[in-house]
This record gives structure tokens, sequence and C-alpha cells, in this order.
């Protein structure tokens, strides 16, 4: 995939030097402007990048399409993208930039949970709204934010079942160093402990880890039915190749909550990566109307530059910011507590992934997943399953009943 990073990077004439001391803002300010500014926070270089351009590259989409129809409460759009390159300061940085210098109405952003925590309690401090479109382990509960990818309840829950059926019991999970990784694991525990399986063992490796030798020899020596990866970004992606080197995709199969969403089937060769199974929100191949329609609208725009969208993140990026428009109709403001209740409302969004619906005790989405398989760098859908609840989320966030309550639950498993 190449992309013009100039491009995909277009940034306000502000100077993306040092942040000015944060002040709390009067959030009205912005709504006495000629434009509606929006503050894309996505990683277009560094090992997250392979998540990032896409994401990138929808959001701008999304906001070039709104403007064409004539914007928001009669104004346009202004969508401002910082890069902050993989790096946990920079999100830090640009967040607190969002708020009081560009006065963003809302910010989409962040890949990994650092990337979100870290943000997090910046954009609540300073009331600017935030929007995390990422799939991940769940348990936020927060208004200040929406998360609409999907978490373990959507998505390890069918394909844990899934591939066990298919394939045995005793499962070896590979996971990413950090809470995604050691929260989701314990979910992929759960439902393999519920199906009578066993995991024979877990491990977990930082995010810049790139020799997976003595983990291929471990699992060698296991002798599990299946490995269950959690892995994340670009570093990560060096398992698949060495495990195919290895020769053990001809010898166990592999499944993944992660594979997919940065494009990994396409960083591969068909000798590497066919056979891979994951379950997603979305996934480029989905045959239905909507999603062709996007597909050839998107292409259309971007041309040689579109990037292939994989599965979910971009997609719900795309969603996302939708449904973020569709929250300012509904309230005829940009106000972050009157979109806030708008969106409480139950607000939907039908798009290229279904239908998309807003969770209001939890600011979580309802949507649809999708079991696939890779088949020659492309994913085959195998099985869907419509409008699944954020139950993992629902089962300790309720903020209709406790609208301040403001941290991440671990869930317990």
């Amino acid at each position: 995939m190449q992309f013009d990073r100039r491009s995909l990077l277009r940034t306000s004439a502000i100077a993306m030097g040092a942040v000015a001391a944060p002040a709390i803002i009067h959030r009205g300010a912005w709504a006495q402007e000629d434009v509606i500014k929006v503050v894309g926070i996505h990683d277009a270089s560094g090992g997250l990048d392979i998540y990032g351009q896409p994401m990138i590259a929808t959001l701008g989409f999304a906001v070039e399409e709104l403007n064409a129809a004539g914007g928001l409460l009669g104004k346009q759009v202004e969508l401002i993208n910082y890069d902050p390159q993989s790096n946990i300061q920079l999100y830090t940085q640009f967040a607190t930039q969002a708020a009081t210098r560009d006065r963003a109405a809302v910010v989409h952003g962040g890949i990994t949970s650092a990337s979100r925590e870290a943000m997090r309690p910046i954009l609540k401090r300073f009331q600017t709204l935030y929007f995390y479109n990422t799939q991940y382990e769940g348990g936020v509960c927060d208004r200040n934010i929406f998360c609409l990818g999907s978490g373990p309840a959507q998505n390890v829950t069918k394909l844990v079942p899934y591939v066990m059926n298919k394939w045995g019991k005793k499962v070896y999970v590979l996971a990413a160093d950090y809470n995604y990784g050691q929260i989701t694991a314990k979910w992929v525990k759960k439902y393999v402990t519920e199906g009578d399986g066993e995991v024979l063992a877990d491990e977990y490796f930082p995010l810049d880890v790139t020799d997976f030798g003595p983990t291929i020899r471990k699992i060698q020596a296991a002798k599990p039915d299946i490995v269950m990866s959690l892995l994340v970004g670009g570093a990560h992606v060096s398992f698949y190749r060495q495990w195919a080197a290895a020769g053990m995709n001809k010898e166990i199969p592999l499944a993944s909550t992660t594979f997919g969403g940065g494009n990994e089937n396409k960083l591969l060769s068909p000798e590497e990566g066919d056979g891979i199974h994951a379950a997603f929100a979305y996934f480029q191949e989905l045959d239905t109307p909507a999603n062709k329609a996007f597909l050839e609208r998107f292409h259309a725009k971007l041309g040689d530059k579109a990037p292939y969208l994989g599965a979910e993140l971009a997609m719900m990026t795309y969603h996302g910011f939708n449904i973020w428009a569709e929250g300012v109709k509904k309230a005829g403001s940009v106000d972050r507590m009157a979109v806030t209740e708008a969106l409480e409302s139950g607000i939907s969004y039908q798009g290229p992934a279904g239908t998309t619906v807003v969770d209001p005790k939890t600011h979580h989405a309802t949507l649809d997943v999708h079991i696939a398989e890779v088949k020659d760098q492309a994913f085959e859908v195998l099985e869907s399953y419509a409008q699944q609840p954020p139950a993992d989320t629902q089962a300790v966030c309720d903020l209709s009943a406790n609208p301040n309550e403001n941290k991440q639950y671990v869930v317990g498993i």
C-alpha cells in the first residue's frame, strides 16, 4: 500500500509545535466561527500506521461527503488531522491542542487502548467530545466518550466457539502486552473454558517485539489445536511470517481478534496468510448493496490513493463521524452536551457496515459482527450475526443512572 502522506495529513495552518499552557475554554466559542472544526488523531507513521492510514482516509472521505451535501447546520466542516507517530506523548499533546487551540467540536482518534486512555482524561477535562471508533477490550464508562468499535462480547464470543467447533479445544494464546491484549486474553479464556476447552498457555509481547522464534518452538512443543492471536501493530506482523516460514501454518490453524484491522492480510503473501480466521464488525468484502455503493464512491473519489479498508477500524471511523453528525443535526447545535443528549436518544446510522445503534447507557454500539477467513489476501465472510449488543460494558456501566462515572472497568470474568 502506498499513500501520499501529504494529502492524508491535511492540517490547518496552525503550527504543530509546543502546546500552549492549558486553560479552560468556553465550549460555545466555536459556535461563532464560520466552520465547525473536527480533529482526527490517528497514526500515519510509526508502528501503528498500518491501522491509522486507512482510518485517516475514511475520516477525510466522510467529511468531504458531508461538506459536498451542504455541511452541518449551514456550515462547512474543517478537518484537522494530527499524526502522533505511535507516540503516547504526542497523543496527549495533540489532544490538548485539539481542545485548547483548535477548539474542536469533536475529536475522533486513538488506536490502541493506551492512546485512548492518554487522551480521554484530557478531553474530558477540557469538555471536548471524544469518539473512539476502534475495536477494543470494553469497559470504558465515561459520558464524554463514545466507543463505537466492537468489543469482546461481540467478537470474541463469536470467534472462539466457532473455531473450537471447527478445529479443537486446546488453545494457545499470544497477545500484545498492554491492556487490550491482557484483558482480551481473559475473555478468550472465559469462552474457551465455557466451551469445555483448555488454554494451554498465554504469552504477552511488547509492541516492538519482532522475534517470535522461541515462542514458535514453545507452541510446537505444546501441540495446541488452535493458536489465538491478539497481537497488535506492524512489528507483530513478523509473527505470521515466521510462523509460515517454520511451516506451522500447515500444521496448526490460527484465529485472531486483531488480524485484518491493519490490513495484515495484504502485507502477507497468500502462502503466509491463507486460512487465518478473524471476527470484526466489518470487512471490505461484505457483499451488501450499501457496502458496494460506498466502495464505488470511495474509489471514484480517491482513485489509486484509496487504501484497502480491511476489517472494521477504518469503516467504524466512517460510521463514527456520521453518527456524530446525526447527533449534531438532531441537537441543532455542536454544543457538547446538546449533542451528547441527542446521541443518547438511541441514534442509529445505516452504512457500509450495516446498522450501528448508540447504546444510551454505555455510549457503546449495537452492531453487526462477522467471522471471515483469509483467502488469497482477501476475507471470505463465513458467518454473520446481526445487531450484537455491547453486553460486556453493559454489565458494568450505566451512564443513565450514573452520569458522572469516569473509569474503565475490567469486567469480572
